[in-house]
């Protein structure tokens, strides 16, 4: 997740120091399409990245770390991987494959911890 951050920040280049080290009070949006695109793939991890948490938590705990649950986990690291190199180069149909992909793979790791 550190790499998708730094990665989406080193492509807003284009609204210059001054508002990069600042408190960002008004709101700009870079003009550059992979930015945009790093940053919407950026929101798209956050929505899916506390579930993961949780489940690798809840798995831990329980003892259920093995698996089907181990390979949900793999299946959503590298399909989330994945995701970001698709978005950011603008492929569409393949990056949504890989998005369920990483659904599945979570799904994956619930199996695992009700069963």
């Amino acid at each position: 997740m550190l790499v998708q951050v730094i990665a989406q920040a080193s492509f807003i280049g284009d609204l210059g120091p001054k508002y990069l080290f600042s408190a960002r009070d008004e709101a700009r949006v870079s003009k550059s399409v992979l930015a945009g695109r790093l940053l919407r793939a950026l929101h798209n991890l956050l929505e899916t990245y506390p579930a993961f948490i949780a489940l690798v938590l809840a798995l831990a705990l329980t003892g259920k770390t093995g698996g089907i649950a181990a390979t949900g986990a793999v299946l959503w690291i590298i399909a989330r991987v994945l995701y970001v190199i698709l978005y950011a180069a603008g492929v569409p149909v393949v990056r949504t494959i890989v998005w369920t992909a990483s659904v599945i793979g979570l799904v994956m790791m619930l199996v695992r911890l009700i069963g």
